[in-house]
């Protein structure tokens, strides 16, 4: 469905983010609900994170003959940055009051845009951050139940989100773009940014649930259950995850300290950060004799983690067994 709405007198510009990155079967589909939005003004940023694939070819054929209502511009990176560089760059690169975040393998309904800011207005343009539910479907478009996210009218201050951390999914977020310019870029190598920008929305003006399903949530990306082939691959998914953790734990440090809570967030992550710099240690660590002391040495993390990463970086071959069973009985 084209856009046709109007611009309205004094209404704000709008900005649709629209991250890619190898999803060159599924961004055309993303791209087309980015251009039939029915809000106005309304600026859509579409970028490629470095793709080995078709994807950016596929996106330039998508908007080189558009002729709706909204401002499109495309990029393409010169090299992979990753999720949270990626889309801190295009951030910095909106204009708009309200930034909207898409990716690649998604899709926004035509009234997303429109639903969030007629919301926001109406609350005086009180809230820092706005969510959405989601529509499930299917590799092939096939569309199942709404994914419901927490409620984050109910959240205000740093005990209630420590106390019951939300479930969110940034695929259907939307935030100012005053927030992002007083907390700053996401630190590199994070590649879930949901609970980074929900925290700093709550610790700053709040953050509101819009329970309308406005995005159609492709299953898989980041949240697919992988399918690990070998030893190598599942050790390679330890230590990029272990740079993720770390990275959010990093950040979410950082950004507490702005807003006066830096103690009770260390406190909050004090064990998981310590696992993260097990983690980090004994992976990076060559010697064995050193291995086996940072194991004896880790005593705020619990012993059969500790002796988990240890044989996963000292001998993963011993885990072959394991996937050779795994793939037979795949079949």
């Amino acid at each position: 469905m084209p856009a046709t709405t109007e611009i309205e007198p004094d209404a704000p510009l709008a900005s649709l983010l629209l991250i890619t990155f190898n999803q060159q079967e599924t961004v055309a589909d993303a791209i087309r609900g980015a251009l039939a939005q029915t809000w106005a003004p309304l600026e859509i940023l579409i970028s490629d994170d470095a793709s080995a694939d078709d994807t950016f070819a596929v996106a330039e054929r998508c908007v080189r003959d558009y002729r709706g209502p909204h401002t499109v511009r495309l990029y393409r990176n010169d090299r992979n940055l990753g999720i949270s560089a990626h889309l801190s760059a295009l951030a910095a690169r909106a204009s708009g009051e309200m930034l909207f975040i898409a990716a690649g393998d998604d899709i926004s309904r035509p009234e997303r845009v429109e639903r969030v800011m007629r919301d926001w207005l109406a609350s005086g343009r009180r809230y820092d951050l706005v969510a959405t539910d989601l529509q499930d479907i299917d590799a092939v478009g096939n569309a199942h139940g709404v994914l419901r996210v927490t409620d984050l009218d109910d959240y205000r201050s740093f005990e209630d989100w420590s106390g019951n951390r939300p479930h969110v999914v940034g695929a259907a977020h939307a935030w100012t773009r005053r927030l992002f310019e007083e907390f700053g870029p996401i630190a590199p190598g994070i590649y879930g940014e949901d609970q980074i920008m929900t925290f700093r929305a709550i610790m700053s003006r709040g953050a509101h649930t819009l329970h309308e399903p406005l995005v159609q949530y492709r299953r898989g990306g980041l949240s697919r259950k992988r399918i690990w082939r070998t030893p190598a691959d599942y050790v390679g998914r330890i230590k990029l995850a272990n740079i993720n953790g770390a990275g959010e734990t990093s950040q979410l440090v950082e950004d507490a300290e702005k807003v006066g809570v830096g103690g009770p967030m260390r406190a909050l992550l004090a064990a998981k950060s310590a696992r993260e710099t097990y983690v980090s240690a004994v992976f990076g660590e060559r010697s064995l004799g050193r291995k086996i002391a940072l194991v004896a040495a880790a005593k705020d993390v619990d012993f059969g983690f500790r002796f988990r990463m240890f044989v996963y970086a000292t001998c993963p071959w011993l885990l072959s067994p394991f996937f050779f069973v795994k793939r037979h009985l795949r079949g």
